[in-house]
């Protein structure tokens, strides 16, 4: 098999990127009083799950990596202590919650360094499936420690699963970015919404009109012979800022007031979650390819691949196919010569230096 190092640019315009190069969405850092403990609320859908919140406040069981303060609180805790109008519902999440595993354990916090943080660093000690979710992250990260600092009204989750074979942990990012598309159709369906056409961007962006509103951030770790899978998404839902959101286009397709709530897209997205992922785990990611490649923006899509030899730089042009087996992206070049197509280094758009492997 010939690997050989090479960069690519686009025959058609390029998706726009309207957003800093450092960051996915932003707000002040400062907006966030680092002296205080961030609250966690622990809520259950059942009985079951509520048991283990108590459990879990009890042992004082949870903490933030570094030292980090955290004072943790059961769901009846929460009128009690709301922050302002635009807290998270946790009743309203559950009542359109129709999962069996996945949601049914929720973390709520007004105020979080990072969602991530908290199901990653406390997998073990939380059920599969369990997700946290924050009105506002100070501290969140993207791919390659890119931040994702997030504002009020952007749906910010990080959630658990658990995963037996390796070499499909990768495709997971694609089942979840999928989830998240056919959440947003689901939710727009039973509001009588227009339709708001949410694309993915390979391998884990959520583009809108050309502007990115949302991303998707999968971590593993191996023990036990199992692969503990951290997956969080951040997802443009009323905050305009920087880019657009969901309401703002909706807005602009409706003269009604209606608008999406985060409470509503995070139920539909677990609800369309579980059935995918069961999908993906007993057939194959192949089973979802026809959906996927039907949100997705980069089929026929034509990159003019530039590759160094002993006499200079040689262009080649490839066009995109779909994805290999193992998630990269699957070209054919008009040699008809296919290749893989993978991410070489840390730039901010994948789409800019990509390494080339010829399939023999």
């Amino acid at each position: 098999m010939l690997v050989k190092s090479s960069r690519f640019r686009f025959l058609f315009p390029p998706i726009q990127t309207r957003i800093p190069s450092s960051l996915s969405f932003s707000v002040a850092s400062s907006s966030m009083d680092t002296a205080s403990p961030s609250a966690l609320f622990l809520c259950g859908k059942s009985s079951a799950e509520t048991e283990i919140a108590k459990s879990l406040k009890i042992n004082d069981a949870l903490n933030l990596p570094n030292g980090g303060k955290i004072s943790t609180h059961l769901q009846s805790e929460i009128n009690s202590s709301r922050f302002g109008e635009d807290d998270f519902n946790v009743d309203l999440f559950f009542n359109s919650l129709s999962t069996k595993r996945f949601g049914r354990f929720l973390i709520w916090s007004p105020l979080l360094p990072s969602t991530h943080d908290i199901v990653s660093h406390n997998f073990c000690e939380l059920p599969v499936g369990a997700v946290c979710v924050a009105d506002t992250q100070s501290k969140g990260r993207g791919r390659s420690k890119n931040a994702w600092e997030s504002p009020k009204e952007c749906l910010m989750l990080s959630f658990t699963l658990q995963m037996d074979d390796g070499r499909i942990v990768p495709l997971v990012q694609y089942v979840v970015c999928l989830a998240v598309t056919e959440a947003i159709k689901d939710v727009c369906d039973r509001n009588g919404f227009p339709c708001i056409d949410v694309r993915i961007k390979w391998p884990n962006d959520l583009y809108l009109n050309g502007l990115k509103v949302g991303g998707i951030l999968c971590t593993s770790t191996y023990k036990s012979k199992k692969f503990n899978v951290s997956s969080g998404l951040g997802l443009n839902v009323g905050n305009e800022k920087p880019t657009t959101c969901l309401n703002t286009v909706l807005k602009e397709l409706s003269t009604s007031s209606n608008e999406f709530r985060r409470e509503d897209i995070m139920a539909a997205f677990f609800n369309k979650f579980e059935m995918l992922y069961d999908i993906f785990i007993s057939q194959g990611f192949q089973s979802l390819e026809e959906l996927y490649y039907r949100t997705w923006l980069h089929s026929g899509q034509r990159v003019i691949v530039q590759e160094k030899n002993a006499d200079g730089v040689v262009e080649n042009v490839v066009t995109i196919q779909g994805l290999t087996s193992s998630g990269y992206l699957l070209a054919i070049g008009d040699d008809n010569q296919m290749c893989e197509l993978h991410p070489n280094g840390n730039s901010f758009d994948f789409f800019n230096g990509l390494i080339r492997r010829k399939l023999e």
